[in-house]
């Protein structure tokens, strides 16, 4: 199974260094899509090629994005990774079961993995754009891992699950782009907030709520259409009841 449908999406990289080993990583287990959103690091400069040492090629590859959200634009599955637990950070997948979820959409999915910058890790923004959180389980006294090794970590479990037979679990449905799920999130938080559904105060607690709950459903882009038509509906009826 080919792994040329997952790329590696580094959020705010801030070590040259780093971004070569990471290079050197994905060449490593097979690899080759590198997307960086706002490098704090020039990713073509002498440190980050000479810690790529023979993925130089995939450095000269790499895209760079002005956010997250173009960065996954065409992606129909995210996986977010992180090592805090809490209130938005729930279900959190293993380096093996995130593999597994990509291995079986790898017929009909273009998928991404993404990682925070060395220093903070992803915002809790940046994980409503990802249908998966993903951590990688490590000994508390050092919970923080050196984001080229997380990498590895994560590029190795994916890897062996490409090279194993899995069930295609889309079953001939190719998952919606990410910036057309992302559409209907923006239009669903508009018309939940104009009929009153949300706390205007805050609304992202009930809107991360749904973000969890279709999201990971793989809705389809027929689906994404559908439940666009509802927003409108909703929104057509609400108004029609204000103006009478």
């Amino acid at each position: 199974m080919s792994c040329d449908h997952l790329c590696v999406v580094l959020v705010e990289p801030k070590g040259a260094g780093n971004i070569g080993s990471v290079a050197r990583v994905m060449k490593n287990f097979g690899f080759g899509e590198l997307r960086l959103v706002q490098p704090r690091a020039s990713h073509l400069g002498a440190e980050a090629r000479n810690m790529a040492v023979s993925a130089i090629d995939i450095l000269e590859r790499a895209k760079v994005y002005e956010n997250l959200a173009l960065a996954l634009s065409d992606r129909n599955l995210a996986l977010g990774t992180t090592r805090r637990f809490g209130k938005y950070r729930e279900e959190l997948l293993s380096p093996a079961e995130a593999g597994a979820t990509v291995a079986a959409l790898a017929k009909t999915a273009r998928a991404a993995i993404v990682f925070g910058p060395e220093d903070t890790g992803l915002k809790t923004e940046d994980l409503d754009l990802c249908q998966y959180c993903v951590t990688i389980p490590t000994h508390a006294d050092l919970p923080s891992m050196n984001l080229a090794q997380a990498v590895a970590v994560c590029l190795y479990e994916a890897s062996l699950k490409f090279s194993s037979p899995v069930e295609d679990k889309a079953r001939g449905k190719r998952p919606a782009l990410g910036k057309n799920l992302e559409a209907m999130f923006v239009q669903m938080r508009q018309v939940l907030l104009e009929v009153g559904f949300l706390n205007p105060q805050n609304p992202e607690h009930l809107v991360r709520a749904f973000r969890r709950m279709l999201a990971r459903q793989g809705l389809t882009e027929h689906e994404v259409q559908i439940l666009r038509g509802l927003w409108d509906k909703i929104s057509w009826l609400h108004r029609g009841k204000g103006a009478s």
